[in-house]
């Protein structure tokens, strides 16, 4: 007897909804490829392969095709079909099955390219964001935490490279952590096959079905275009219910968000400035590269050297900084750690030694970093020119 989860609605089983063989390689059950000769099919099916499916000591012979079967053109064509005698204990696989696919084990929901899927890299990456390494003013940063725990819904705004998405990860792995975790839902794109109405539906759809849940849109002034918005608005305050989605949205340019997105409070109940840092957070951010390479011995890096770094990076985004610093270990690593002079190609075959009056001037760290912020300097003033 061949069949899927309803005789009367489908002749197949959407791999999406319920992936069997991911099922049997997380563990839960045990699945052997028998053939997959193309021969022995028909054209029209692209994509055919069957198992010899072993779960909880039940027996099954699983067919996993790429053809629609009468079923929609969208969105899923590889679909299950299970060959068995007992048709209540294939009911009874697919339930279980569907169940695990519907649940995340250290992993985030990605909605992308119209489809939901599981991440466990971007687990990984939030697993290694703290809030302790996000450089904020003190009050602010509370303030962002406190509203994270009572579910208040924030904007985060301004220019690239300054902790909005570090301090989106440092939530995640705070909700995640929490007694009752909260798992999250990222978007990646609204770009699918059924157009980006479709997208934000299923968005919302998956978000309610999932709640308490946190949803987060990145670079909304990209994401949310001005044939969407009245969709997405609808969504966000419409009739139904969005008890227990905690939204965050983020844009490095709210002058080009709609006012109706970032202006009207029942959307984004706070908003919050991510400025370019100010001196006393260049410090900062420079004695948390002191802690970063106090390991390495070879390095000498006085507390001085901090304060010197933030006078001469005004301007400077974290992310600038954090090239600086970045491009400044791999130049080290091809200089003499050991003495207190380097040397710099001036052309024509000569090298020019780098001397300095002041106490920082012998520092290998402080003459590279200089450097490094000098290109990077030049390159900020090539994009503004």
């Amino acid at each position: 007897m061949l069949f899927c989860l309803s005789r009367s609605a489908h002749r197949g089983l959407p791999e999406r909804g319920s992936n069997l063989l991911d099922f049997a390689a997380a563990g839960h059950a045990r699945a052997e490829l028998i053939d997959s000769d193309a021969a022995r099919f028909p054209e029209s099916l692209k994509y055919k392969t069957y198992f010899a499916y072993d779960w909880e000591d039940n027996k099954f012979i699983i067919y996993l095709a790429d053809g629609r079967d009468g079923m929609s053109s969208y969105p899923q064509v590889r679909n299950y079909y299970i060959l068995t005698k007992d048709k209540a204990k294939a009911d009874a696989l697919i339930v279980a099955a569907g169940k695990w696919s519907s649940e995340v084990q250290e992993e985030v929901w990605v909605f992308d390219q119209g489809n939901w899927q599981k991440s466990s890299e971007l687990f990984r990456s939030i697993m290694q964001s703290s809030w302790d390494n996000v450089i904020l003013d003190k009050e602010m940063k509370n303030a962002i935490i406190g509203d994270h725990l009572t579910f208040f819904t924030p904007l985060y705004y301004g220019p690239p490279g300054n902790g909005k998405t570090i301090s989106i990860k440092a939530t995640m792995k705070m909700l995640w952590e929490l007694e009752k975790p909260v798992i999250t839902l990222y978007v990646r794109s609204l770009a699918s096959y059924g157009g980006p109405e479709y997208s934000i539906q299923s968005i919302f759809q998956k978000a309610r079905q999932l709640a308490p849940c946190y949803l987060v849109f990145e670079d909304l002034d990209t994401l949310i275009s001005p044939s969407v918005r009245s969709y997405f608005l609808n969504e966000v305050d419409g009739l139904r219910s969005n008890d227990g989605i905690f939204m965050i949205g983020s844009t490095n340019h709210i002058d080009q968000l709609d006012p109706g997105i970032s202006k009207r409070p029942s959307r984004f109940d706070r908003k919050y400035l991510f400025p370019d840092p100010d001196f006393k957070q260049r410090v900062a951010y420079c004695q948390f590269w002191q802690h970063k390479l106090a390991s390495n011995k070879e390095i000498d890096f006085p507390d001085s050297l901090c304060a010197a770094i933030a006078n001469i990076t005004e301007d400077f985004s974290f992310a600038y900084m954090q090239e600086a610093f970045a491009k400044d270990e791999d130049a080290r690593s091809t200089a003499s750690m050991g003495g207190l002079t380097i040397t710099e190609d001036v052309g024509d075959g000569w090298v020019e030694i780098v001397v300095g009056d002041g106490e920082l001037d012998g520092l290998v760290l402080w003459v590279e970093i200089k450097r490094q912020i000098e290109i990077l300097r030049d390159g900020m003033n090539e994009e503004g020119a």
